[in-house]
């Protein structure tokens, strides 16, 4: 092991790691799987436990060949679980995660964010599509 270290935020253990074989250096995010369960209300009514990662992995998605670092997407998911849990309620709904995602990604690339919220808003034709790009141009202007 190269280095290990609580993240910024304190919810993991960031540890560097080498392989011995071919030398190549990783990383690796260790968390504490806390009491608090978080149920995420699906939009069919179904439950299903918070999954940090299903959210990394929307995240990742969205900023798929953008300048968006992994380290920063880890801190953004990190926010999103935090903030939910600070809300103080145990279930919260697929709308509210997916709110919450969208703010994270609007702060960190724009065409992430479309992209995500073209298909978390399930947008039906290019109408509307524009209509979304034209309000995060209109924000973004002093």
């Amino acid at each position: 092991m190269l280095d290990s270290r609580a993240t910024d935020d304190g919810t993991a253990i960031r540890r560097r790691r080498a392989c011995n074989a071919c030398s190549k250096r990783f990383t690796t995010y260790e968390r504490i799987e806390g009491d608090e369960q978080i149920r995420v209300v699906k939009r069919d009514g179904r439950i299903q436990s918070f999954d940090r990662r299903k959210v990394l992995q929307g995240m990742l998605t969205a900023c798929e060949k953008r300048p968006v670092p992994g380290d920063v997407l880890e801190a953004s998911a990190n926010r999103i679980q935090q903030t939910i849990l600070a809300e103080g309620e145990r279930e919260v709904t697929t709308r509210r995660v997916g709110e919450l995602v969208m703010e994270e990604l609007r702060k960190l690339d724009q065409v992430a964010y479309v992209r995500f919220a073209s298909v978390y808003r399930q947008f039906k034709d290019i109408d509307e599509f524009i209509a979304e790009v034209g309000r995060v141009i209109r924000k973004d202007q002093p």
